[in-house]
């Protein structure tokens, strides 16, 4: 089965095409027009600028993905779009485009939740199966999100973030110090010649049994370092050394409750994805502590973790195989929420089934010390 994928939910306009085999689903061709220079001046997403980037660029990124493979429309099965959550003006364009071209050429259109794109992403990205259950980790400009998916639409949501959303941080705190948008890859450009240890940035809720995320307070001890050492931010090791360690904060905590989620979930797989997995830290920081867990740790390349439109066609074309069909609402819907309404009890429940699901536990996950990492202060 091909599936022609389009993603509009944000500023990158992007088109894909994949196929399903019986072992995996395979991106065959994929366009990304980013549009970061544009913003760039304006320390942020403009949406009128990136609607109309959408509109010119659409048109021309769908033939372009056929011509690359040397394939018709008539050759596809299906198509699909982000249905949400996103920017509502460039959600439209993509999921109209979509629409109009199904319709055209008599075929099934889907609607995906980006999110769950994101979900799904490293499996597509890694040539691999996608196999339940699992735990998701989603960390992206707008989103940070723990996830154990037991199947299909069955979503149950382990931890979020209370405030900011981890790439939001970045992007703030670059902003403070002065760094060009978009924020994450300058603190990385920068972090990297400083010392993770050099600043006492608070890690946010230490509790076992708390997996949502907050990183206001890390964001306001950064502006208080800052706002407290005029005199020293002439020294460019200052600057380092505080990108270092704020970095070093926000890679600790998705870490460490990434790893927590998975015992608690007693999962032995952990697939994370979003555009803050691009920081190379991160990704380091997350296999090491996958491996000494045990855990089974699928990652895409980081061309795969920010917003791309094989996500979008392989979750489309994974779930038409599995016998789902086709569904696409009469419109977008910018607040499209991944979780399905659920009643009281159904965690544990959700719980108990992954476990019955699993066809060995052989090891139990080993839980890290509850003693905080040198430096480390805990948030009120």
């Amino acid at each position: 089965m091909r599936v022609l994928g389009i993603e509009t939910s944000c500023d990158e306009t992007a088109v894909a095409l994949v196929e399903t085999n019986p072992w995996s689903t395979d991106i065959l061709a994929q366009v990304i027009s980013s549009q970061i220079e544009l913003h760039r001046p304006y320390g942020g997403v403009v949406p009128e600028m990136a609607t109309r980037e959408h509109l010119r660029n659409l048109p021309l990124l769908v033939p372009q993905v056929l011509k690359d493979i040397n394939l018709s429309l008539d050759a596809i099965d299906a198509v699909a779009a982000t249905e949400g959550p996103g920017l509502a003006s460039s959600l439209l364009i993509g999921h109209s485009y979509a629409r109009a071209l199904a319709i055209s050429l008599s075929k099934p259109m889907m609607g995906v939740n980006h999110l769950e794109g994101h979900l799904y992403s490293p499996f597509f990205a890694s040539r691999r199966a996608v196999e339940f259950p699992f735990v998701g980790l989603i960390a992206s400009g707008g989103h940070t999100l723990l996830v154990h998916a037991l199947g299909w639409d069955r979503y149950i949501k382990l931890g979020s973030t209370v405030d900011d959303a981890a790439g939001e941080a970045f992007d703030k705190v670059a902003k403070l110090l002065g760094l060009p948008y978009p924020g994450g890859p300058e603190i990385e450009r920068v972090a990297i010649k400083g010392n993770p240890e050099a600043f006492g940035l608070p890690r946010s809720f230490p509790e076992r049994d708390n997996l949502n995320f907050s990183f206001s307070g890390l964001k306001t001890a950064v502006r208080f370092f800052y706002e407290k050492s005029a005199s020293m931010q002439t020294d460019p090791v200052w600057a380092y050394d505080l990108c270092a360690s704020f970095q070093k904060a926000v890679v600790d905590v998705l870490v460490r409750k990434s790893v927590q989620a998975v015992a608690q979930a007693r999962v032995d797989r952990l697939a994370v994805s979003g555009g803050v997995l691009c920081n190379k830290m991160l990704r380091d920081e997350l296999e090491f502590a996958c491996y000494e867990a045990g855990i089974d740790l699928i990652v895409a390349e980081p061309a795969f973790c920010t917003d791309n439109a094989g996500m979008i066609a392989g979750t489309a074309a994974e779930k038409l195989a599995a016998g789902i069909p086709a569904t696409c609402g009469d419109d977008i819907n910018p607040n499209l929420n991944l979780f399905s309404p659920e009643p009281a009890g159904d965690m544990a429940r959700g719980l108990n089934a992954a476990a019955k699901l699993k066809k060995r536990q052989t090891k139990q996950v080993p839980q890290k010390s509850d003693v905080p990492a040198p430096g480390e202060i805990e948030v009120w």
